[in-house]
């Protein structure tokens, strides 16, 4: 497996509620055992996590296939997935 693609957490959208004022750290690399935000398993790779500020409360679609081209909000990514 190469290392510059990251790991397809899932295929779909984790929907998360955040709080405004909070930051969120999103998994970038798809190894997280807390997807869809990051719990460390990136040492040591190429891959550093995406900062998120939520500027409101409200529910957020993260990316869980890691394709995103809107990081690290969904954008629909997964449905061209194999």
């Amino acid at each position: 497996m190469s290392e510059s693609l990251p790991v397809v957490a899932q295929k779909g959208s984790y929907k998360i509620d955040v709080e405004a004022g909070k930051s969120y750290w999103w998994c970038a690399c798809g190894k997280s055992g807390k997807q869809p935000f990051c719990d460390g398993s990136h040492k040591g790779s190429a891959f550093t996590p995406m900062k998120f500020d939520a500027e409101q409360s409200a529910t957020v679609s993260f990316c869980g296939c890691k394709q995103s081209g809107n990081q690290p909000r969904c954008d629909g990514s997964h449905n061209k997935l194999p």
